[in-house]
């Protein structure tokens, strides 16, 4: 579990993130890029563009270095900083904003509700997500078993851009 530890700054900073961009968007966000369409497609460039380069060197990297001395994952502010970085996460954020405006009194109750909600879920699904990374560290034996992984999360990842296109 000592692996586990490194990655939990990381972990606690996206589901923060997330967190913190759903409650940007319940707090009122939303309307600003409703107002700015022009906004709202940088952000979509952006955030395309940079899964698909992560995507990239997802799919071109072969197994990891699973040296105890390896470096530390990213920090929580790195964590974080993706999520705030992240086209999907935002459109999620302003869609449940827009469905769920009506369980709150306000703005604020629904940017906390929300918050509150989605870092929880995050969390949790990052949670599995490391423990996955650690089973598969323990089943994946050859470089090939790797590449063939890392090939399929990297189609996988830009795959998911595609739906945010579509969606408008």
């Amino acid at each position: 579990m000592c692996r586990a530890n490194r990655s939990v700054p990381l972990l606690v900073g996206s589901a923060a993130g997330l967190a913190t961009v759903t409650g940007a968007a319940a707090a009122g966000l939303a309307g600003l890029l409703l107002a700015v369409p022009s906004l709202q497609l940088a952000m979509k460039i952006i955030g395309s563009l940079y899964l698909v380069w992560l995507a990239i060197k997802i799919g071109r990297s072969g197994p990891p270095d699973l040296d105890v001395t390896m470096a530390r994952p990213n920090s929580f502010l790195g964590g974080a900083g993706i999520q705030w970085m992240n086209p999907k996460g935002w459109a999620m954020g302003l869609g449940a904003a827009a469905s769920f405006a009506a369980l709150a009194s306000g703005p604020l109750q629904l940017a906390l509700l929300l918050g509150v909600t989605f870092g929880l879920a995050a969390a949790a699904s990052l949670s599995l997500w490391c423990v996955a990374g650690m089973v598969l560290a323990r089943l994946l034996k050859t470089e090939w078993q790797w590449r063939a992984l890392n090939v399929v999360l990297a189609l996988v990842l830009a795959a998911s851009i595609i739906p945010m296109w579509r969606s408008g």
